[in-house]
């Protein structure tokens, strides 16, 4: 693993680089690591140095004055020496020096290809990978803006020339990562070392927050002064949890949110969310994919900001996620991460999480990626198989976790690069598979939704077949959060799921109000060992 040198002791031991670290940027050197950051504000920024053994006392901003409005007082332009720009993904070999602004308005390159967002490693690297884990663990938990948030704690690997004051963040991120100790020991063939990354526990129920402070922070700074571009809301094609983030974020920055959703084909959870926010939505007769058929001509002909994950904006708040797994392991790199897939940017932005911080010295190695699929909608799943050989769309059928209920997904390619640099594996799950991983990982005091039950599923098959090992350590990546999915939770615990043995299902016992009906039923539960 990378070093653990602070950045004092690489300065005395690297003096032709004392000036890589400007005091704007240096951490205090008074406080011991993790904790040693009193007030960071932006990549320009001063840092109040405070001492450990006698601290000094902080004086609180005006009681007329917000933390963002201290932010902007304290560093009003906050230019950055870090930049990203717009790339071809893949690179365009007939022109290698295609590249955008991340101010223009673009979603595909010259060829009809996908875009990537590139950041200027250069600039990064002259710092060393102690130095970025040190900053990035000091932000954790605090209310300094807009470090509290897990994304925008990781600025300047993320939007790095944005202004605080443009930034519309719910301090979302810093999810926890949950400790599967019971399902590891007595289902996966005794796991001591696996994790669940509750992405879910978010504002919106769902890890599609992290990519959208990121894409929604960008169209406020689009669209006020100097830049002032002529965007009259954001719109998204959804099956639930992208049109719930979408018009969370935007209804905080006062922009319009146009949302197209397949009718029928999504949870009232799920429905309610963007309604509820105030959004624009449509409920259109027909599937994810003709959704996103229409929202690309619409945002076409008119001024409405695209915003599903063939945006690579959103990639990088996703991203984040994979530096907090690593920041909750103390920089130690886990062996598997299990990831869920549909449109498969997700995959995508974990493996750029972690290959980011590996190019910098923050970690010495990438962990295993798995990308697990819906039997019912699973095209990478078949790619894969075929040795990638044969890629082909298809109509997806439904599917419980009707969030990955996708055929043809945008970042198809993505997906793949991800998993060949990391000697990945993509596995899928029918119905009864996922819905029972779902409900016996609820039975261990989880409360999972069923695209984690897919992720589960694929975890549960890999440990069969000795893949993943008993002593590797493995995170499953949980992407909402159960309550917005109840309703297939009820139809599996009554037993009304066709063709479906729903062996795990725990329904209520009626019983009759007397003292010894209930003796009689709780005497059975207890002799069970059902509690």
């Amino acid at each position: 693993m990378a070093s653990a040198t602070s950045p004092l002791s690489f300065l005395i031991s690297h003096p032709q680089n004392a000036k890589t670290i400007p005091s704007s940027l240096s951490p205090s050197l008074h406080l011991p690591r993790h904790n040693n950051l009193t007030r960071l504000h932006c990549a320009t920024s001063s840092t109040t140095e405070l001492s450990a053994s006698s601290p000094a006392p902080k004086n609180r901003r005006p009681a007329e004055e917000n933390i963002r409005q201290e932010a902007s007082r304290l560093h009003p332009h906050c230019n950055s020496e870090f930049s990203a720009w717009y790339e071809p993904f893949p690179l365009n070999e007939e022109d290698p020096n295609e590249k955008y602004s991340l101010d223009e308005i673009v979603y595909r390159s010259k060829s009809g290809g996908l875009l990537d967002v590139k950041h200027d490693m250069a600039a990064l690297a002259q710092y060393p990978g102690s130095y970025w884990r040190e900053l990035f663990d000091s932000r954790v938990g605090r209310t300094t803006w807009p470090y509290g948030s897990g994304v925008w704690s990781k600025k300047e690997f993320v939007l790095p020339s944005i202004s605080p004051d443009q930034i519309v963040s719910l301090f979302e991120g810093n999810s926890n990562l949950f400790w599967a100790e019971k399902l590891g020991k007595e289902h996966l063939g005794g796991m001591p070392d696996l994790w669940v990354k509750h992405c879910g526990i978010s504002h919106t129920g769902s890890f599609k927050d992290l990519g959208m402070t990121v894409l929604v922070s960008q169209v406020n700074r689009l669209r006020k002064a100097p830049l002032s571009r002529p965007i009259a809301g954001v719109g998204c094609a959804s099956t639930g949890d992208t049109s719930a983030a979408l018009s969370a974020y935007c209804a905080a920055a006062g922009i319009p949110a146009i949302v197209f959703l397949p009718a029928d084909r999504i949870s009232i959870a799920q429905l309610i969310q963007p309604v509820s926010n105030g959004a624009t939505v449509l409920s259109l007769d027909t599937d994810f994919d003709g959704c996103m058929r229409l929202i690309r001509e619409v945002t076409a002909e008119l001024p409405i900001y695209l915003a599903n994950s063939l945006n690579s904006l959103r990639l990088e708040g996703q991203k984040t996620a994979a530096i907090e797994i690593l920041q909750q392991f103390d920089w130690e790199v886990p062996d598997w991460i299990v990831v869920p897939g549909g449109n498969l940017g997700n995959i995508y932005a974990f493996y750029k999480g972690f290959e980011m911080c590996r190019a910098l010295g923050l970690v010495d190695r990438l962990p295993r990626l798995v990308c697990a699929q819906a039997t019912n909608a699973n095209p990478l799943y078949r790619y894969y198989k075929s040795g990638w050989k044969d890629f082909n769309p298809i109509t997806a059928e439904t599917t419980f976790a009707s969030a990955i209920q996708i055929g043809d997904p945008v970042s198809i390619d993505r997906a793949v690069f991800a998993l060949q640099a990391t000697n990945g594996i993509v596995e899928e799950a029918t119905e009864e598979e996922l819905m029972d991983a779902m409900s016996l990982a609820d039975r261990t005091g989880m409360f999972a939704c069923p695209h984690t039950g897919v992720a589960l599923a694929a975890l549960f098959k890999l440990r069969e077949s000795r893949v993943i090992k008993a002593n590797d350590r493995t995170v499953v990546i949980s992407t909402a959060h159960g309550l917005k999915f109840a309703q297939s939770k009820v139809d599996y615990h009554s037993g009304t799921i066709a063709d479906m043995a729903c062996r795990y299902k725990n329904p209520p016992i009626s019983v009759k109000a007397s003292f010894g009906a209930v003796m009689d039923v709780l005497r059975k539960s207890l002799n069970n060992g059902n509690n």
